[in-house]
């Protein structure tokens, strides 16, 4: 495993990030795994090296950070890993209980840092961009919860570039503290993050870990036009809405032909090509069957050439913003 800077920051963190949001609780979402199923992945994780763990308060409604704080309790100690969780879809019916502002953060942090069984948390996000609260309130309650020793980090998740550099501007402008991170939206076949996000990021130092990198599974090849495979390609009607125009099947065409040629999988293949992009520092995989966890950690051994990034990228067509 291999271990890098995130952004400018001095946190170090492995370049796979586990990505929790497949434990928790199956009566959230069907294709969900129980605590039973989930811990040999969490386990397994560790043994390959991987440190950083990604969850947020809204997945299984707290299920996944209960699941992923009673392993990393039982498999390793505390300050071996990084744990990233995320504030801001509704947590419950009150007017209160989801955005970004003081309150919410203050209670949801308080939920978090109880359901992980932790006292402080390495890396805390804001899931998505508020546009009824002020920026500078959530800065300021970001920021003290740093002060606090609640929160090691923040960091930012989907959402329009503009309104990241309004948000960064803030935080320096009252001398607050600045997200370090952006886990966005950004796979073979959605690189909108191309135009504005990630330039920015890397003019500012931020780290860049993206979210779905296989397109929700679409890039590994097993679901074909009208014949959805899986139990997560059945009822995901968010990733249906995300993928699957004519170019998006041309686009997980072509990575399997690389796959071919290169005699590995597609998997391998599309991850290791989010290695290759500047800027990236750890993309979030999610693993439901134990292939998928090793063949993100095997995508680190899979050397792209200028041809094969060519091959790859060469299909791609422009989409609509998607994930915000």
């Amino acid at each position: 495993m291999d271990y890098v800077r995130l952004g400018h920051s001095g946190l170090k963190v492995s370049r796979i990030a586990l990505g929790t949001m497949t434990y928790g609780d199956p009566n959230w979402r069907d294709w969900v795994l129980s605590e039973d199923q989930s811990r040999p992945f969490i386990a397994r994780a560790l043994e390959l090296g991987i440190n950083f763990f990604d969850t947020a308060d809204m997945y299984s409604l707290g299920a996944s950070e209960e699941i992923l704080g009673r392993a990393l309790a039982e498999y390793t100690r505390r300050d071996q890993v990084v744990v990233a969780t995320k504030v801001f879809n509704r947590m419950g019916p009150g007017p209160n209980d989801a955005g970004l502002s003081r309150k919410h953060i203050m209670d949801a942090v308080q939920s978090s840092l109880k359901r992980l069984g932790t006292d402080y948390i390495d890396l805390y996000q804001i899931h998505r961009f508020d546009p009824e609260t002020p920026i500078l309130e959530t800065m300021t309650a970001l920021h003290d919860l740093v002060r606090m020793g609640a929160v090691r980090y923040i960091g930012a998740s989907s959402m329009l570039a503009y309104q990241f550099a309004k948000m960064q501007h803030v935080a320096d402008l009252h001398g607050l503290t600045r997200f370090v991170s952006m886990q966005n939206h950004y796979n073979l076949v959605y690189r909108e993050e191309e135009r504005e996000m990630l330039p920015l990021c890397r003019e500012d130092g931020v780290g860049v870990i993206p979210w779905s990198p296989l397109a929700r599974g679409f890039l590994t090849g097993n679901r074909k036009a009208g014949e959805p495979q899986t139990t997560r390609a059945r009822s995901d009607k968010f990733g249906e809405a995300l993928y699957r125009t004519e170019d998006d099947y041309a686009v997980q065409a072509r990575v399997a032909e690389v796959a071919a040629r290169l005699e590995t999988t597609p998997a391998q293949v599309a991850t290791a090509w989010l290695l290759h992009q500047p800027g990236v520092t750890a993309p979030i995989i999610g693993a439901s069957k134990m292939p998928h966890l090793e063949d993100a950690v095997a995508a680190l051994h899979v050397k792209l050439n200028s041809e094969d990034l060519s091959a790859l990228e060469e299909l791609y067509r422009p989409h609509p913003v998607l994930g915000i």
